[in-house]
């Protein structure tokens, strides 16, 4: 298969450019987590407040617990 022809399939047909839309949105959501785990490194004193949330829930919630 020659560089062509993978550049027709890519931004010729529509199964191509699903596998660039796919593939963008996969490669945003790794460096979003990657990006989100050093902040996290960065800023781990951070005292923790009633309005912050985590994408990971690492918290220690307890379950149950109504939030009002």
């Amino acid at each position: 298969m020659e560089f062509t022809e993978i550049i027709d399939f890519l931004f010729g047909t529509m199964q191509g450019a699903g596998c660039l839309i796919g593939g963008g949105m996969i490669l945003c959501v790794i460096v979003c987590f990657i990006m989100e785990r050093k902040t996290r490194k960065l800023y781990k004193n951070h005292e923790k407040t009633e309005d912050d949330w985590s994408i990971f829930d690492d918290d220690d919630d307890e379950e149950g617990e109504d939030k009002d």
